[in-house]
């Protein structure tokens, strides 16, 4: 019994916090590479990363996931069905498919069967959700969802019914867990994390990400909480510009001291839903110049030893990404893990800070006081 006791009182003394295990795997780009099939693939979807921040008739699109790696495991309903899905800052809404969907996509995933959970509750609504290459339709539940042993009583979740043509098809993934605001989300619906902060169940009103390199394991998504064990060199926080992605501004980007990109300030979503560095087109191509790339960001390995950081200049302070982080390598072959973006000229320049720049990076997410903390590693 006093150690029942003992238990519980560190529990309390700890907060709530759940920490939810990350699982890196090959990207959807990898394994089309992988199989010869990544240049017919791309002809046939033609992807505008811009597309997920600028919606036409989309209120909440969805994200880069040809590049996707990291991946976590939630469960919903009761007795709890488990799906895999993306834990992403650059959305707002949690879906997964469902048995109603006969869509290819949707029959070599997980599917979530309402009849089987005795705690779910139906609605009328529908959700829609158009992203880059493609949309998927479905209905709008009530139900548990699991995140690491926390229930979430009564989340508003989308039901997919369609998902056209067959990019979700080769995904590695069920689902999508968005991060960002509610401000964005398709439909109204609330947010998982803003659920968690309602009814209490995270300490603080915040969540961290580390994601590893390489291909080493360790990668989270933190809940209520800030891991000091990635803090050691302090956290610079940044002010958000927008509650609605994790939307910051960027004063320049430099390399070996001389501004190259964004001399006169842009803005810069940070997005765990992108791998990449989104770039706007002029920048992309002045970067390739300057780094010695093609056009399509093709590099020789050789020359990578010789390539200086891009230093990112947010709210007074120097935020280095190096080549070792943003050089991808692939069968023997390396490109640069930056991508070319149309962004609408009216809504100024756009920059999407995606795994490429946050795994130099713990990142916290400050719901309580709309901030974004960089701490290097």
């Amino acid at each position: 019994m006093k150690l029942l006791l003992l238990l519980a009182l560190v529990g309390l003394a700890q907060g709530f916090q759940i920490r939810v295990p990350l699982r890196k795997m090959k990207s959807l780009r990898q394994r089309l590479q992988e199989q010869g099939l990544l240049e017919s693939y791309l002809e046939q979807h033609p992807y505008n990363l811009a597309a997920k921040y600028f919606p036409g008739i989309a209120v909440e699109p969805l994200e880069n996931y040809m590049d996707d790696e990291y991946f976590g495991t939630i469960s919903i309903g009761t007795p709890p069905q488990e799906f895999t899905v993306v834990f992403d800052t650059g959305s707002s809404n949690l879906w997964v498919p469902s048995v109603f969907c006969s869509s290819p996509a949707c029959r070599n995933h997980n599917r979530f069967n309402p009849a089987e959970s005795s705690t779910f509750l139906s609605t009328n609504d529908t959700l829609f959700i158009a992203y880059g290459t493609g949309s998927m339709t479905g209905v709008l539940g009530y139900d548990t969802v699991n995140v690491a042993g926390i229930n979430v009583r009564n989340q508003i979740f989308g039901l997919a019914e369609t998902e056209p043509g067959d990019f979700f098809y080769y995904t590695p993934f069920d689902g999508i867990l968005g991060l960002a605001f509610p401000s964005i989300a398709s439909s109204g619906a609330t947010p998982v994390f803003d659920n968690m902060m309602m009814e209490n169940l995270v300490d603080r009103h915040l969540f961290s990400v580390y994601l590893s390199r390489d291909s080493r394991g360790g990668s989270f998504v933190l809940f209520g909480a800030i891991d000091p064990y990635y803090t050691t060199k302090g956290i610079s926080w940044i002010p958000l510009s927008a509650e609605t992605y994790w939307q910051i501004t960027m004063e320049s980007v430099s390399i070996n001291g001389a501004p190259v990109a964004c001399s006169s300030g842009c803005q810069a979503i940070v997005d765990t839903g992108t791998t990449l560095l989104a770039v706007p087109v002029r920048a992309f191509r002045i970067l390739m110049r300057h780094l010695g790339a093609s056009s399509s960001g093709e590099i020789s390995c050789e020359a990578v030893s010789k390539l200086p950081s891009l230093i990112f200049h947010i709210h007074g302070k120097e935020f280095p990404v190096p080549p070792r982080a943003y050089v991808l390598r692939s069968n023997g072959y390396c490109t640069l893990g930056l991508q070319g973006m149309d962004t609408p000229t009216e809504d100024g320049e756009l920059w999407i800070l995606g795994d490429v720049f946050i795994r130099e990076y713990y990142v916290i997410f400050d719901r309580a006081n709309n901030k974004v903390g960089l701490s290097q590693l």
